[in-house]
Formats: C-alpha cells, sequence, structure tokens
C-alpha cells in the first residue's frame, strides 16, 4: 500500500483584496462611459418631465383630489352608507318608541285587571259576553275580528 500525498490539483489560492480594488480602478473609466452615454440618451426624457413638472403636479393633484371624493361618497363607510344607515336608525328608533307606548300600554291593562274591579267587569262583559242578571246580550251575526299583535299569515 501507498501512502504517499499526491499533489493537490485544484489549489485554490484567495484573492488579495487590492486585487479587487485595482480591477474595480481599471474599469472606472469604462463605467463612467457608460454612465455618461446613459445620461445622453436620456437628457431629452428628463428635460419633458422637468418642464411639464407643474403640470405633472396638478395632474397629480387632481386624481388624488378625485379618487378622495369618490371614496368619501361611495366607499365602504361613504355619505351614500352614512345616510342609509341613519335613516334605518330613525326608522328602528321610531319602531321602537311605538312598541315601547303600547307595551306600557298593556301593562296599564293588566295593572287595572289585577287590581280594579270596573275593569275586570269590562273585560267580561265585553269578551265573555257576560250580563248581569236581567240583562239582555245582543251579539253581532257578522262579528269582525279584533286587531291583535299576532302575526297574520
Amino acid at each position: 500500500m501507498d501512502f504517499r500525498l499526491k499533489q493537490f490539483s485544484k489549489v485554490r489560492a484567495f484573492p488579495k483584496p487590492e486585487d479587487g480594488l485595482r480591477a474595480m480602478v481599471d474599469k472606472a473609466p469604462q463605467a463612467e462611459a457608460l454612465a455618461e452615454r446613459w445620461m445622453e440618451k436620456s437628457r431629452p426624457f428628463r428635460s419633458a418631465v422637468y418642464s411639464a413638472r407643474r403640470r405633472l403636479a396638478t395632474g397629480g393633484v387632481v386624481v388624488l383630489t378625485v379618487w378622495l371624493f369618490l371614496h368619501v361618497m361611495f366607499g365602504a363607510n361613504g355619505m351614500v352608507v352614512y345616510r342609509s344607515k341613519r335613516e334605518e336608525h330613525q326608522k328602528l328608533r321610531a319602531e321602537i318608541d311605538k312598541l315601547q307606548r303600547e307595551n306600557d300600554r298593556y301593562t296599564q291593562q293588566i295593572k287595572g285587571l289585577q287590581n280594579d274591579p270596573n275593569a275586570i267587569e269590562k273585560e267580561a262583559r265585553e269578551q265573555l259576553h257576560y250580563a248581569r242578571p236581567g240583562e239582555v246580550v245582543y251579539v253581532d251575526p257578522n262579528p269582525q275580528k279584533p286587531a291583535t299583535n299576532a302575526a297574520h299569515k
């Protein structure tokens, strides 16, 4: 068996930092020439943009203003949605007030039926058709249904 070391065929030496700087300095004139050519080619465009800068700024402000107006009026929380929500709130508030008054009326009627004998007698006469001895009760042959809060089908 042979334990001798052979020479490495692909030994690499790291470049020195000075070599990279020298290469960059050597290519600097080419880079400057390229930059100069690019500046010359873009000069008409840059001068046109520079001369129209006020028009471009005014156009940008107009576009921004139009977008802001549309967003405020028709956006997710815009004026159109706000007005419809406010109208819905007013309708619901009116319905709540109506139901509260109706609830208060029923509460008063319940209290009257619990405490007032005249109210009890009135309800017995109207709904159950009760009568005192000697009284005659006339019944309508075409009775109309009383208005209730039950759901209509």
